[in-house]
């Protein structure tokens, strides 16, 4: 089961929310403050105060501080979208082991599920699809009219042709389903290489997991409050069933409920978190519990190697186990930071960024990978890149100058169409929401409009 995963040439994830929203793993509806801004461990003192004289108003209490982000779990959805990136520009198997993205995608994606289903289910499910679909449909639009320029015809597409093949374009719209695309299209002279179409849909199968989760979510949530333990390890054991060839089912539906059952787990620790069933636990307990988890994953992928070896996305009981153990230490030792500590605060804008544009980097980056590759070819044509050397040179160096072009290719690609997820969440529109301060112009006691 790679899903597209080829390259090496794998949300938001979860669309990010407005900065200053509450943060789902607090208590008290989401305050990671007690009341009025205190801490809620620290036992307050009581404090004697005259009595207000007769007539005279009480003094008004001090306003309580606005929950913001949880800055730790930004971080980690960063450094998810990174590790994305550069898997599927290297291809490094050992990648999926260090460090499981999309596990933990999945879980922070619960976690904010969870928070959010204090409100009615059914308008909670409608928010959640509305930020997702607009990208996608800008997405969907410029590589449809790729295929369609290069001349696919879905309906007479040898694999998934005829009706059937115009009918799965509807997963374009809501995927609900894989949707279809030609396995080579164009030449492998052109512009890009013949298989683009499959590395470009490849991340889609990310968004028809997200919609189901998110359609299942107030089930599994009820379930979850009934018998926590029970729902939580559910998904283990049928991705024992369906992911190691007990029971086979075929096609796409059997890659969508191997999906399901992979990241389920992930995706109920999300909810584990937010509800505080994790901080029940003695964390020695937890971590022995997940290490044993995750040594079990090793294992069986020892031996159940893929064609890539260790790459655990080839595996599904392996990934299923190590990224449930992964996940569980995370959010086991998650500090909840209202601000990124130390050094780590040099990089808050650049989180700030990612955490904003989380679907639109996670969509668009296999693509802007491919598109490298004739940007870097116009450097062979340079005067001074015409001796045996230089070439050899440039290359050695290739896939490195693939990784520093692909970023600012992804900047670009945030300012021409990440604003469609300030529409699809109902903001107005921003080129670059990194957190920065716009200034306040020239109007006294303007405000500066910032989140983050």
């Amino acid at each position: 089961m790679t899903h597209g995963y080829t390259t090496g040439t794998g949300a938001n994830p979860e669309p990010a929310g407005s900065y200053g929203t509450p943060y789902a793993g607090a208590p008290n509806g989401g305050d990671p403050y007690g009341v009025a801004g205190v801490p809620y461990a620290v036992p307050q003192q009581r404090t004697t105060q005259p009595a207000p004289e007769p007539g005279t108003a009480p003094a008004p209490a001090p306003a309580a501080k606005k929950p913001g982000r949880d800055r730790y779990l930004d971080l980690l959805r960063s450094i998810a979208l990174v590790r994305v990136v550069v898997y599927h520009l290297f291809g490094w198997a050992w990648l999926s082991v260090v460090f499981p993205s999309m596990g933990v995608m999945f879980a922070l994606a619960g976690s904010l599920m969870a928070r959010s289903l204090k409100r009615p289910a059914m308008s909670v499910i409608r928010g959640r699809v509305r930020r997702l679909l607009p990208p996608m449909w800008a997405f969907a639009a410029v590589v449809l009219a790729m295929m369609f320029m290069n001349g696919w015809n879905p309906a007479d597409d040898p694999d998934r042709g005829g009706t059937w093949g115009l009918i799965e374009l509807f997963n374009y719209i809501v995927p609900i389903g894989a949707p279809p695309y030609p396995w080579h299209i164009g030449s492998q002279s052109g512009l890009l290489e013949d298989t683009w179409a499959v590395q470009a849909a490849g991340p889609l199968w990310y968004l028809r997991a997200y919609l189901w989760f998110v359609i299942a979510s107030p089930l599994l949530l009820w379930l979850f409050r009934k018998a926590p333990w029970p729902t939580l390890l559910a998904p283990l054991g049928l991705t024992a069933i369906v992911g190691t060839g007990v029971v086979t089912i075929p096609g796409e539906t059997g890659n969508a409920v191997t999906d399901f059952a992979v990241y389920g787990g992930c995706w109920i620790l999300g909810f584990a978190h937010h509800e505080g069933l994790l901080k029940q636990i003695p964390r020695y307990v937890s971590v022995s519990c997940a290490s044993l988890i995750m040594a079990f994953g090793l294992w069986w992928a020892s031996n159940h190697l893929g064609p890539d070896g260790w790459d655990l996305n080839d595996i599904p009981l392996a990934q299923a186990t190590w990224s449930f153990g992964f996940v569980v230490i995370l959010l086991q030792y998650s500090p909840s930071w209202r601000e990124l500590p130390g050094r780590l605060a040099k990089w808050d804008k650049l989180v700030t960024l990612s955490n904003n544009r989380a679907v639109t980097i996670y969509l668009w980056h296999n693509l802007l990978i491919m598109a490298t590759v004739p940007i870097i070819d116009l450097a062979y044509r340079l005067p001074f890149m015409q001796s045996e050397r230089a070439v050899a040179a440039l290359d050695g160096a290739y896939t490195i100058w693939m990784f520093a072009l692909v970023w600012p290719l992804i900047g670009l690609m945030v300012l021409a169409v990440g604003w469609v997820e300030d529409l699809a969440a109902k903001r107005k529109p921003r080129l670059w929401p990194n957190g920065t301060k716009r200034s306040a112009g020239s109007r006294p006691g303007a405000r500066a409009a910032h989140r983050g």
